[in-house]
């Protein structure tokens, strides 16, 4: 399984970069760059603070794919 995530989707949407983003919820924009491209998967912290800046919820913004 492979989580995917919809959160360049809703960064885009919200006008924010990754850098704004990323000072949002406190990370480097290196995370979320790397959470955009599948290559790091978050805390269940980082996960709740990055859906609360969208106001979804966490299984709205990352979801398991089986696909690999």
């Amino acid at each position: 399984m492979k989580l995917v995530t919809k959160l360049r989707e809703y960064r885009q949407a919200r006008g924010l970069d990754q850098a704004g983003l990323a000072a949002l919820v406190g990370v480097r924009r290196e995370t979320i760059g790397r959470l955009e491209k599948g290559q790091y998967n978050p805390s269940l912290k980082l996960a709740m603070d990055l859906a609360r800046v969208f106001e979804v919820t966490v299984e709205e913004l990352f979801f398991f794919s089986d696909e690999q």
